[in-house]
């Protein structure tokens, strides 16, 4: 008779959580996990999937404006944002329904509960009123936007999770951040015909991400009607009598708008999961502590995804529990590989990066080379429209490796996986220079930079 009732329970049903249940459930292993919300977590039901059906969404209107340069006359056009919510949640419940299927057709169990950790080994489902034991534990239970409690009137604010679900558009918003999730909402809302305003405290927007690729962005965006207001903060959010909203800013501005959006971060749903009780540590931020393998300091608990705080991306929270079931279950100790990780920001337009800025490069190495290039692309030439591209690749000057790569404009995203390959593989400049391009198109340019812009030297710039 077994010891355990299970060999594995999972604790959240995002992309991680469900990866490492129906992968483990596949080995034979008796699996279960639990989701109190929806299967699929926050990329999903409450972020990445639908925030990208959104961009697309945002994206007509300059596609509609484009088609008059080759020949089309498109009507007016019209927007119903009901009919949009409604597709989405469409779609959602279809992804929502295949996550869960994925693991009971794999063999595994899935409990729509709560669940709570008893011991290192005893976890309660609360909706179930009972209690389970395992062996191996899986904390996946993801993260969730920052209230920035400490705000007053922040109970008036909205957040990335209701954004996809406001019963109207409103006329006017303002978001507070700059991060990729402030800017991409802010790209959103403009783009589906909201007054839409950026604030943030720093000094230029994405933080971490090239500084080139940075100011260009925001360049375009404040070109294309979006307000920027950087080194500036929220002081009070106020509610009118007439249900609008007064948001003090701490220069003295008072903007009245229809939603306030507050993308400040977001933090480790660890609280009132029993993590006392079985004995896990946690961070400062309430992360769940893991080491290099994802295991806690309880031997059999293990936690993945963005609840560590680690790289919270979804293809790494994937990529973490592929590594947990090799270790946990596959006699062969993997450690989750965070280094040179591709990423992308669906703004308007999009960016595409994988590896160091210049200004992490520089830190790094003692003689760079920057390779640069601004253009229209080729899309915007019979359209009119005066939008530019950028692309930048920086390359260690001793070893020639192609350490860092940034691209902004259409497309910049699938341009960042294939160059997330590159990157990885640790190819030379040389390596690009012997690829044939492909024309025409704009990726051709990541090709064809044959002398450097300027050269960085001990951290600073020679041309």
């Amino acid at each position: 008779m077994a010891k355990y009732d299970y060999d594995l329970f999972v604790i959240g049903g995002g992309s991680g959580g469900v990866r490492a249940a129906r992968v483990a459930a596949s080995l034979g292993k008796r699996v279960g996990i639990a989701e109190e919300y929806r299967f699929g977590g926050t990329c999903v039901i409450r972020g990445c999937v639908p925030k990208k059906l959104y961009v697309y969404a945002s994206q007509f209107p300059e596609h509609f404006e484009d088609a008059a340069g080759y020949g089309w006359s498109v009507p007016p056009a019209r927007f119903d944002w009901r009919r949009l919510v409604a597709n989405k949640d469409r779609e959602i419940a279809r992804l929502e329904g295949l996550y869960r299927k994925g693991v009971e057709g794999a063999g595994g169990e899935a409990f729509a509960t709560r669940a709570v950790l008893i011991d290192a080994h005893t976890i309660r489902l609360e909706g179930e009123n009972r209690t389970i034991t395992a062996d191996q534990i899986l904390i996946a239970t993801g993260g969730r936007p920052n209230p920035h409690a400490a705000l007053p009137g922040h109970e008036h604010c909205i957040f990335s999770n209701e954004a996809f679900d406001l019963p109207e558009l409103p006329k006017a918003i303002v978001i507070a951040g700059g991060g990729y999730i402030a800017v991409e909402f802010a790209n959103i809302f403009h783009g589906l015909g909201v007054q839409t305003t950026l604030t943030y405290r720093g000094k230029e927007i994405l933080g971490r991400f090239d500084m080139d690729v940075r100011r260009a962005l925001h360049k375009t965006m404040e070109e294309k009607g979006i307000r920027i207001l950087c080194h500036e903060i929220f002081t009070a959010i106020d509610k009118r009598s007439d249900g609008r909203l007064d948001a003090h800013l701490q220069g003295g501005e008072v903007l009245t708008v229809d939603q306030v959006m507050l993308a400040l971060g977001r933090i480790p749903n660890t609280e009132d999961l029993g993590l006392e009780a079985a004995g896990v540590e946690r961070g400062r931020t309430g992360e769940i502590i893991v080491d290099d393998f994802s295991r806690t300091n309880v031997a059999n608990i293990w936690a993945i995804g963005d609840v560590t705080n680690r790289v919270q991306l979804t293809p790494v929270a994937i990529h973490e529990a592929m590594c947990f079931v090799e270790t946990a279950f596959k006699n062969n100790p993997t450690r989750p590989d965070h280094d040179c990780v591709p990423t992308a920001v669906f703004s308007q337009p999009e960016i595409g990066t994988v590896g160091l800025s210049e200004d992490d490069a520089a830190k790094r190495f003692a003689k760079l080379e920057i390779y640069r290039a601004s253009f229209r692309p080729m899309r915007y030439t019979l359209s009119g429209r005066q939008e530019k591209m950028l692309m930048k690749l920086v390359v260690d000057a001793e070893t020639r490796r192609v350490v860092g790569a940034h691209v902004l404009g259409p497309d910049a995203g699938e341009m960042a996986q294939l160059l997330g390959i590159s990157l990885k593989a640790r190819l030379t400049k040389d390596d690009f220079d012997r690829t044939m391009a492909v024309h025409p198109t704009a990726a051709e340019e990541l090709v064809t930079m044959y002398k450097p812009s300027y050269l960085v030297v001990n951290g600073e710039r020679v041309e």
